[in-house]
C-alpha cells in the first residue's frame, strides 16, 4: 500500500504542473472563446524573462512577479498587435495564428537564450515531509495551493466581478456585448492580458520541477489541454481536477499496468478523455450549451 500512496503523492505533484497550465488555457478560453495553442510557449518565455531578472541579481519572487507584469502586458499587446485582426468566426484561421505564435516564440527564446539548458531557482523550499513511508515533497504542496487560490480567483472574477460578467459576455457575443456599451475588443485584450501573467506564473512553478529550455513546455500543454478537456474548457475548478486526474492515472498506469510503463503513459490522459467526452462532451465540470430552437 505504501507504493500505491507513494504513486498517487507523486501523481498529483505531477497534476499540479498540469493544472496550473490548464487554468491559463481555461481563462482565455473563458474570456475570448479561444484556444490558445502558444499558452505553454508564452508562459516558456515569460519564465525566460524571471529567468534574466534572477541572472542580474534580483530574488526569484521579486523576478516572478516582474515576469507577470510584463507578460500582462505582452499579452495584451499581442492580442492587440495579431489576434484582433483574425475573424474569430473562422475557426482554422484562429488556430493557425495561435501555431504561428507557438512556432515565433519558441524560436525567439532559442535565439536570445540559446537552447542550452538552465536552471530556475524555485520560490519554495526542496524539503521533504515524511508521513508514514510516504514522501511528499513541500514544493509540490505548495504549488498546489497556489493553483487552488488561482482558482478561487478565477471563480470569483467570472462569477462575482462585473468586469468578469463583461468578458464572458464579450466571449459568448461580442455583438450584443457592444450593444449595451461593453467594449468586446477591450475585454479580449484584458482576457489575453490575464492569460498571459497566469501563464508566467504556472510557468515559473513549473520550471524547478523540468530544465528551462525552449522546448520544455510541449508535453505540458498536451497534459494540460487534456486536463482542461477532461475537466471542462469552461470551468477553473474542472482544469485543476482534470490536471490533477491526469497527473494520477498516467502514474498509476505506468506503475501498475505492465505493458503502458514509462513509455506509453503520456497515452493514458488521451484515452480516459476520449472515454468521458464520449460520455459527457462539455467535461466532467463544464456547461451544457442551451440554445433556442
Amino acid at each position: 500500500m505504501t507504493r500505491f500512496f507513494q504513486q498517487i503523492v507523486d501523481g498529483l505533484a505531477s497534476g499540479s504542473i498540469y493544472a496550473a497550465m490548464a487554468l491559463g488555457l481555461v481563462l482565455i478560453y473563458r474570456s475570448t472563446n479561444v484556444l490558445n495553442f502558444a499558452q505553454g510557449e508564452m508562459a516558456m518565455f515569460s519564465t525566460y524573462v524571471a529567468w534574466q531578472f534572477t541572472s542580474w541579481g534580483v530574488p526569484v519572487v521579486p523576478a516572478i512577479l516582474i515576469s507577470v507584469v510584463l507578460s500582462f502586458i505582452g499579452g495584451m499587446a499581442i492580442q492587440q498587435a495579431i489576434v484582433r485582426h483574425v475573424d474569430h468566426d473562422n475557426h482554422l484561421a484562429v488556430v493557425v495564428v495561435t501555431l504561428g505564435l507557438f512556432l515565433v516564440l519558441n524560436a525567439a527564446a532559442g535565439w536570445i537564450w540559446t537552447y542550452y539548458i538552465k536552471d530556475f531557482p524555485s520560490a519554495f523550499p526542496s524539503s521533504v515531509w515524511a508521513l508514514g513511508d510516504v514522501r511528499l515533497s513541500v514544493r509540490s504542496v505548495l504549488t498546489l495551493a497556489v493553483v487552488a487560490v488561482q482558482m478561487v480567483l478565477l471563480y470569483l472574477l467570472f462569477q462575482r466581478t462585473k468586469v468578469g460578467l463583461a468578458m464572458r459576455a464579450a466571449a459568448l457575443a461580442p455583438g450584443a456585448a457592444e450593444n449595451v456599451g461593453i467594449s468586446a475588443q477591450r475585454m479580449m485584450m484584458l482576457g489575453w492580458g490575464l492569460s498571459a501573467a497566469l501563464g508566467a506564473l504556472g510557468g515559473s512553478l513549473i520550471a524547478p520541477k523540468l530544465f528551462l529550455e525552449p522546448n520544455m513546455m510541449f508535453a505540458v500543454l498536451l497534459y494540460a489541454f487534456a486536463g482542461a478537456a477532461l475537466g471542462g474548457l469552461d470551468s477553473a475548478l474542472g482544469a485543476v481536477l482534470g490536471g490533477l486526474i491526469v497527473g494520477v492515472s498516467e502514474n498509476l498506469a505506468g506503475t501498475y499496468i505492465d505493458f503502458v510503463g514509462s513509455d506509453l503513459k503520456i497515452l493514458v490522459p488521451f484515452v480516459l478523455i476520449i472515454g468521458v467526452l464520449l460520455v459527457k462532451p462539455n467535461g466532467l465540470f463544464g456547461r451544457t450549451a442551451v440554445g433556442r430552437v
